[in-house]
């Protein structure tokens, strides 16, 4: 049974009970065998599917603010959400209906466009690294250091104006990349930032579908830029990149997830059930009040029921 089909025959009851079974069915943490094509884009459980969806993922967002409420309140773990996608696959949408129940104060979200000069004068990691989440934090990133391996490797003249030496610009670049980001994201799992990364996997007809309506809608013309149509031109090239990328950087400290984007609904659905299976995988608890504590809240309220 498909994942698609597993949504559709579940009752709206245990729909929500079982979400972690569809986080599980899009997550890919060994880079063996991978192959893009596997994944559709298009899968999602039909009309009746997205009946029921819709209501697991309002579920979703409530379970997701109560469990981010005790993350910032213990304050140990910070949690990555990294977004890749083409574009016009929905980012901008995951961000703004997935986390409208988050907190503000315990959430930073950054998006990631050309590096500006000063970012050019340190390595390809710099510029995200400064900008990961605190201990207590949700963070989320809209792209990220995975452009480094991505727009850089379609368009290669890009690395001519990052200044690295031509000495190592080789052949193995991307290799050494891969190993460069795999060894971080080792790293910052083993400091207590959990990383998951999801890759919005939208077809080209889908793509197109898209393009128009920001063409032909006045309101969505501010999101149409030329050089999306530009970009487009290189959609194998892209697909290749995404590949490549994925079979090396995929571990199971730092997952991806291959997400469907067709359907938002069921987009937005499947990244709601892995960030509710990653809170609840955290056992994230309130800290507790010690007996010194105790006494000081209970002289607290003792004087201010005195006034």
């Amino acid at each position: 049974m498909s994942a698609g089909e597993w949504v559709e025959s579940l009752p709206k009851v245990e729909l929500t009970m079982k979400t972690g079974k569809l986080a599980k069915t899009y997550r890919v943490d060994s880079g063996k065998h991978f192959r893009l094509k596997d994944f559709d884009p298009t899968e999602c459980g039909g009309r009746s599917a997205k009946e029921h969806a819709e209501e697991a993922l309002q579920e979703g967002i409530v379970r997701t603010a109560e469990l981010q409420d005790r993350l910032y309140a213990q304050n140990q773990w910070a949690v990555l959400l990294i977004f890749q996608a083409m574009d016009a696959a929905g980012k901008d949408g995951i961000i703004k209906h997935v986390m409208s129940g988050v907190n503000p104060q315990g959430c930073q979200v950054f998006s990631f466009k050309a590096p500006s000069d000063p970012e050019l004068q340190h390595d390809f990691l710099w510029r995200t690294t400064n900008k990961l989440p605190e201990r207590g934090k949700l963070g989320i990133f809209n792209r990220s250091y995975y452009e480094e391996v991505l727009v850089v490797r379609v368009h290669p003249e890009i690395l001519k104006g990052q200044r690295t030496p031509a000495s190592l610009v080789t052949k193995n670049i991307w290799e050494e990349r891969f190993e460069d980001i795999r060894h971080f994201e080792q790293h910052m799992a083993r400091s207590g930032t959990v990383i998951r990364k999801f890759f919005l996997n939208v077809s080209k007809k889908e793509q197109k579908v898209r393009f128009l309506k920001r063409l032909e809608e006045p309101e969505k013309n501010w999101k149409f830029s030329a050089a999306d149509i530009h970009e487009r031109a290189y959609w194998d090239d892209y697909q290749k990149a995404y590949e490549d990328m994925i079979a090396n950087t995929a571990t199971e400290h730092a997952p991806w997830y291959i997400v469907p984007a067709d359907n938002k609904w069921f987009t937005r659905l499947v990244v709601s059930a892995v960030l509710v299976e990653t809170l609840e995988g955290l056992d994230l608890s309130y800290p507790k009040v010690d007996g010194a504590k105790r006494q000081e809240l209970a002289a607290a309220k003792k004087l201010l029921l005195k006034k």
